[in-house]
């Protein structure tokens, strides 16, 4: 199966962080399961990611921009060429690294991931999915504290809100799903772990099913 992996972490090389340990799970299970297949792993801390600026995205089809349109191209090309995404990210500041929400928006181009529709929907959409074939995002996810539990936090949880919503309500992805190593700076990095593992365990079989 076509997996790519997208490392969003700024400090992508540390192994002892936690998305990254989850990373190296998620890496030793696909090579159990698909000795044969090559996992396409993607830095984007190691990789130019044009962002929305007046002399970048934003004018990516400019004749005098070509190299950041080839750029944004290729981006655009390896990630439909695969079907199964992971996006391994640390919450910074309750939300996405920035360099993760720049390759977003490297995906959401109109035509190509969703396109704009006539009539909005019952909810006032107006726009549909294009991404329809069996597209499916997990994202193995750390944060310092627990979002998870009837509290401050879980009213700011904002990172898999995000996520889910780009993915599999704009572009129309089959299933999102979630693993979580949080609470890292309140518990104990084995409880995180342990319990990190086993949902993961879970939920890379559906990933695949």
């Amino acid at each position: 199966m076509n997996t790519l992996l997208i490392n969003a972490h700024p400090d992508f090389n540390h192994e002892g962080h936690f998305s990254l340990r989850l990373q190296a799970a998620f890496q030793n299970k696909f090579k159990q399961f698909f000795p044969d297949d090559e996992l396409t792993i993607f830095n984007l801390y190691d990789n130019e990611v044009p962002t929305i600026s007046q002399n970048e995205l934003l004018a990516a089809w400019d004749d005098n921009n070509a190299n950041v349109a080839t750029i944004s191209t290729e981006l655009m090309s390896v990630f439909k060429a695969h079907h199964r995404i992971v996006i391994v990210t640390p919450v910074h500041n309750f939300n996405i690294p920035s360099r993760l929400k720049d390759y977003i928006d490297n995906l959401m181009i109109a035509r190509e991931t969703f396109k704009y529709v006539d009539t909005p929907d019952l909810n006032g959409k107006v726009s549909r999915g294009l991404m329809l074939d069996d597209y499916r995002l997990l994202v193995l996810m750390a944060s310092g504290s627990i979002y998870t539990e009837d509290n401050l936090y879980k009213q700011i949880d904002y990172v898999p809100q995000y996520l889910q919503t780009i993915f599999q309500e704009m572009m129309g992805f089959h299933d999102f799903q979630i693993v979580r190593a949080e609470g890292t700076a309140i518990q104990t990095p084995q409880h995180v772990m342990t319990t990190a593992l086993s949902d993961l365990n879970q939920k890379f079989d559906t990933f695949y099913r």
